[in-house]
């Protein structure tokens, strides 16, 4: 736009230059304030009309402490790691069979993942199908504490 051309070159001169009245052209006053300044008092038709859900919040969340990931471990994992378990001492052959207590090593769930050979006592919280399935095919028992 050339310099000539601007609206404030036009209306120099003039009181309001061509904004109406001398208060509409200044701060914010005329707007009501800035963005969303008055929306609970002179702006609430708008926001109830076209923000509904602008105030207020939905659902809750969970304190940090209440919330506790459930700590699994595979049966094949346990295969894999015997010999570990027996030299770390968590485990000792009593009457042909290994007595592991998962609780005591902080695990909360026995899944079923991997193969098993050996046959095992194990004493854990909670426990998949396949999980008791393959044990009990090895000779094995799972015992559900709580």
């Amino acid at each position: 736009m050339a310099h000539k051309n601007r609206k404030i070159t036009k209306k120099r001169g003039s009181r309001t230059c061509g904004y109406g009245n001398a208060q509409k052209h200044r701060g914010a006053g005329s707007r009501g304030g800035r963005g969303m300044a008055g929306s609970k008092k002179h702006k609430w038709s708008y926001v109830s009309k076209y923000l509904p859900g602008y105030f207020g919040s939905r659902g809750f969340k969970r304190p940090q402490k209440m919330v506790k990931e459930k700590k699994t471990i595979n049966v094949g994992d346990i295969e894999k790691g015997l010999e570990r378990f027996i030299d770390e001492k968590k485990i000792k052959l009593k009457n042909k069979r290994y007595p592991l207590n998962l609780r005591g090593m902080d695990y909360d769930k026995l899944l079923g993942s991997g193969e098993i050979s050996h046959p095992m006592v194990i004493t854990v919280d909670s426990y998949s199908k396949l999980a008791l399935k393959k044990i009990e095919s090895a000779g094995g028992e799972i015992i559900a504490s709580e």
